[in-house]
């Protein structure tokens, strides 16, 4: 089902394009703007896919999944590993995007597969180029070199005790695992100024700069930042699943990159 789907996202971005001044044109200018329009209508694409859950469809306005992928630039023949990806809301649309020709990677930290597995393994059985990897979240690695390593509302966790995780570890395995050039995107729930990690485990919450310093520290470079799920009214002092503020915090998204 992934050739159709991106055949009818370039037949879409050729419709789109016969029209424009700069159509047929063969200087880079041309060129980039073509393949951002036939990844936009790729992205349009994974977010449509019927195989989505119903669930996770109904979660899109609060998600900004275009968003999202806009600004991790994820395209075709990417291999790209999600990071404890739960259901899999964000594996399902990098499979779809990535294509035949690349490979998600379904990560599942030893510590919590015995019940994450499973979910995982749906994910497989339904997107053929997902595959399962276990392993420890400090000493993490992959069969071939990604383009991208992806975290969403998941770095707080690994500050608590209980996951038994050296965070700094964990940020040079994933530097490693990443190609030169490879990106490191992180999402997580915004906690107050001078905060720290010292709120991930009473409010789930972990302050962005503390956050970014750690990553930093690893060798990667701050590349950017979205503001598709900030909440400014959420003043960040209540636990993220308190129903009056859960889907709705205030998160960040940066994305890190590896020199190179």
């Amino acid at each position: 089902m992934l050739k159709p789907l991106l055949a009818a996202a370039i037949a879409l971005s050729l419709a789109g394009c016969a029209s424009e001044p700069w159509a047929g044109r063969g200087d880079r200018e041309a060129t980039r703007t073509y393949q951002a329009l036939a990844l936009a209508d790729l992205q349009r694409a994974a977010i449509a896919d019927p195989l989505r859950p119903a669930d996770e469809v109904a979660r899109d306005p609060l998600r900004h999944p275009d968003r999202i992928l806009a600004f991790a630039g994820v395209a075709p023949g990417w291999r790209i590993a999600d990071i404890r990806p739960g259901a899999g809301y964000f594996s399902r649309l990098f499979a779809r995007v990535v294509g035949d020709t690349g490979k998600v990677y379904a990560f599942v930290p030893n510590r919590t597969a015995e019940r994450e597995n499973g979910r995982a393994d749906a994910l497989v059985a339904a997107y053929p180029n997902v595959a399962r990897v276990n392993g420890d979240l400090d000493t993490m690695s992959f069969p071939e070199p990604l383009d991208a390593v992806f975290m969403s509302q998941e770095y707080h966790d690994f500050h608590i005790p209980a996951f038994n995780t050296d965070v700094a570890r964990m940020n040079r395995a994933i530097f490693a695992a990443l190609k030169p050039g490879g990106v490191f995107i992180v999402i997580d729930h915004a906690g107050r100024a001078g905060t720290g990690h010292s709120e991930v485990l009473t409010l789930h919450r972990i302050e962005g700069a503390s956050l970014r310093a750690e990553v930093e520290a690893a060798g990667f470079v701050f590349d950017g930042e979205s503001t598709a799920v900030a909440n400014p009214a959420d003043d960040r002092t209540t636990n993220v699943f308190d129903e009056a503020i859960r889907g709705r915090t205030d998160q960040f998204v940066y994305r890190f990159r590896k020199p190179g």
